[in-house]
């Protein structure tokens, strides 16, 4: 079990002037007058995040990363609006503290919150916990998803967060662009699944915040009780369709949504870990909902949408300015949770 994201010194390709930043947090953020620590975080595929330590103070900066980026990625500004506006709610966020827009500071738009003590779990079968640990954890995983869909945007200052309705047209032809974009070389079941989508959208249009990202490796764990206490990595977050959500945190139980999150062939009676009909029936009692319908089609989708992401995380490795010094593993599973979501869709 990981206390936390392991901290690394600064790679190269993510260095940039820690004295102008120090000069810009001096006065703006609590600690900084005599200077900080920066070390940077294993984790963060997508945004370069590091570790600021000013005097008994302990921070987290996020920033877009270097280079040429894809359209509509990297978006640390959403990231930071979503986070400031469910302070206060039933889903943990970390407090923010402050973003900054102006790129000549450190050479992209960056922001700042709140360390959270606590432990970040890559694994999905939480091999570290007890039997009993495990299920109150998965239960509080979907609860506070389910509050997170029960909140209303306009309540919380995100109402224009993300446009009204078509929310799966839109998503589709976003990650085909991206997938494209970043393509290295040609996948049959990525293009076959790029046909397949755009026809078998159903017809429900519910709308609400939405994480984009749900999952096990992005919430922070109490360091000794099973629940959660922060949600990170709000990048891809939208007004959207729930549904797309809760089926982005039941990927584990169809194959990897990234490399070891895979409940596929796992005894999970005895590990006292829910099964995917079980996570279903308690979103359903949290939320209200009777029944849900087409459940293959949101599985598809996100299985999808996960191979286009992992594709531009390949893309950005053999690149060189991936977050993560793993990145280049990635290029096999792009094939690997493609061909599982056209099989599934096939069936």
């Amino acid at each position: 079990m990981q206390d936390a994201a392991p901290l690394t010194p600064v790679r190269e390709a993510h260095r940039f002037d820690e004295a102008s930043l120090r000069a810009y947090l001096r006065g703006r953020l609590p600690g900084c007058e005599d200077g900080i620590e920066v070390l940077q975080f294993e984790g963060g595929q997508s945004n370069p995040t590091y570790r600021l330590v000013a005097g008994e103070r302990c921070y987290v900066l996020r920033k877009k990363p270097p280079g040429k980026l894809l359209p509509s990625a990297h978006q640390v500004e959403r990231e930071y609006r979503v986070m400031s506006a469910l302070q206060g709610s039933d889903v943990p966020v970390p407090r923010t503290r402050l973003l900054c827009d102006d790129p000549n500071v450190i050479g992209t738009p960056f922001y700042v919150m709140d360390y959270v003590d606590g432990r970040v779990i890559t694994d999905a079968r939480m091999p570290n916990l007890t039997r009993e640990e495990r299920s109150a954890l998965y239960a509080d995983f979907v609860r506070v998803l389910a509050a997170l869909h029960q909140l209303d945007p306009a309540a919380i200052g995100l109402a224009d967060f993300g446009r009204p309705g078509n929310y799966y047209a839109r998503q589709i032809a976003r990650w085909s662009s991206q997938y494209q974009a970043s393509q290295t070389e040609d996948i049959a079941s990525m293009k076959a699944l790029m046909d397949w989508l755009p026809s078998h959208i159903p017809d429900s249009d519910e709308s609400g915040v939405v994480h984009g990202d749900y999952r096990i490796g992005n919430c922070i764990v109490h360091p000794r009780e099973p629940r959660v206490v922060a949600v990170l990595d709000w990048e891809l977050s939208t007004l959207g369709h729930p549904l797309g959500d809760l089926a982005y945190f039941c990927q584990g139980y169809h194959g990897e949504a990234v490399p070891g999150e895979s409940l596929v062939g796992v005894d999970l009676a005895s590990l006292g870990i829910p099964d995917e009909a079980a996570v279903l029936a308690r979103y359903c009692e949290l939320t209200g909902r009777e029944r849900i319908d087409d459940w293959s089609f949101y599985l598809v989708f996100v299985m999808f949408r996960s191979a286009a992401i992992v594709q531009g995380v390949y893309k950005r490795g053999l690149d060189g300015n991936a977050a993560s010094q793993r990145a280049q593993e990635y290029g096999a599973l792009v094939r690997r949770r493609a061909d599982q979501a056209l099989a599934l869709a096939q069936r």
